[in-house]
């Protein structure tokens, strides 16, 4: 499977259930799923009022979108006996570090409770199905920050410690346990042909993400209305990688579970190159470097929420089993973000053709 980022072929006509849709990442995964020929069947609070990119790209146009919430297990559970689908990705969440601080309930209802909801509606849907039951693979994604993180130098594998400083990593840890319980309880005596797995990413950027204090967006905003740009953490190392690099591990690995690899239905790091693992304030210096004019920032001497100072992914399994590996280096990765912004700024009309332009140049990216 070397050199695969995503197989047209097999997504052709395939049914596929996606929640979060209306998100950052739900958006550019229907996007890419629909130029593949996916039938794709989304459901997810509707998108932000505002920016986003859901709207901003006519995501809907393309796919069925339903607006519904993951703590209504009756509601998730009709839509998906609707979409029948073979393979569902599960991508809605609550997924900002610093609003689980403001509200820590709704985000463990929606990050626990809905992955719970989630699982328990494909597997009512197959059970329902006298005649087989349709859903074969289950996609979980959940987070870098799953790990119990002791700020240290050396890269977390899958089987390291989960845990969780703020409610939102906590939640996601608790997402992964779920996923687990379920799929050694329920899922392998019950129905052997349904494979779940879960996967955690590292911090992503690319075009149209517009949620409040993300790094990028705050940058692209502050920029354009010609305003230095106050970065909270300077020194907090991530591994930076572009939203397609985690969702082309998501395709990948989705296939493997429905062809049955058996250990396909597990827990996966997509991360970056060691390269990409940067401070914020390089990855700012870059995005200032590409936007030109305009961009400055300087530091805030503010007291602020807790936030990990260094979190990196070891890949390694993933490379060596599904044949998935990172192809942008972090500087093209910048590139391709801030030509999305600068082209939203100036012609908006362009943008869903822009953005499938930018997944089909990804999609060609030999080793």
């Amino acid at each position: 499977m070397a050199g695969l980022v995503a197989d047209p072929g097999f997504w052709k006509a395939r049914r596929v259930f996606l929640t979060g849709h209306t998100g950052f990442k739900g958006s550019w995964l229907s996007l890419w799923l629909q130029d593949m020929g996916a039938e794709v069947f989304g459901y997810a609070l509707p998108p932000d009022n505002g920016l986003n990119l859901f709207e901003a790209a006519d995501v809907s146009q393309g796919m069925t979108s339903t607006v519904g919430d993951l703590r209504s297990l009756d509601d998730l559970s009709s839509a998906m006996q609707f979409a029948h689908p073979e393979i569902v990705f599960h991508l809605g969440a609550q997924s900002l570090v610093r609003e689980s601080y403001v509200d820590p309930v709704g985000t463990f209802a929606t990050n626990v409770m809905g992955t719970v909801h989630l699982i328990e509606a494909a597997r009512r849907l197959n059970l329902s199905c006298p005649d087989g039951p349709p859903v074969r693979a289950v996609l979980i994604v959940t987070s870098d920050k799953s790990y119990r993180n002791n700020e240290w130098i050396w890269p977390y594998r899958e089987s390291e410690p989960l845990g969780g400083h703020d409610p939102y990593s906590s939640s996601k840890a608790c997402a992964e346990l779920v996923t687990a319980a379920y799929r050694s309880s329920l899922i392998e005596t019950e129905m052997p042909t349904l494979k779940i797995a879960s996967a955690r990413a590292g911090n992503v950027i690319g075009g149209g993400d517009w949620a409040k204090d993300r790094i990028v967006p705050d940058a692209v905003q502050a920029f354009a209305q010609n305003r230095p740009l106050v970065l909270r953490n300077p020194d907090a190392i991530r591994p930076w990688q572009h939203v397609l690099e985690p969702l082309a591990g998501y395709l990948a690995l989705a296939e493997q579970l429905y062809r049955g690899l058996p250990r396909a239905a597990d827990a996966w790091n997509f991360g970056p190159d060691a390269s990409s693992e940067q401070s914020v304030s390089h990855l700012i210096s870059l995005v200032s470097k590409y936007w030109g004019e305009g961009a400055r920032w300087n530091v805030s001497t503010d007291s602020h929420p807790h936030e990990a100072r260094l979190l990196r992914l070891d890949s390694s399994k993933a490379r060596f089993e599904l044949g998935w590996h990172p192809r942008l280096p972090l500087e093209r990765a910048v590139k391709m973000t801030v030509d999305w912004y600068r082209l939203d700024l100036k012609q908006k009309d362009a943008v869903r053709e822009f953005t499938v332009a930018q997944i089909r140049a990804y999609a060609a990216t030999t080793d």
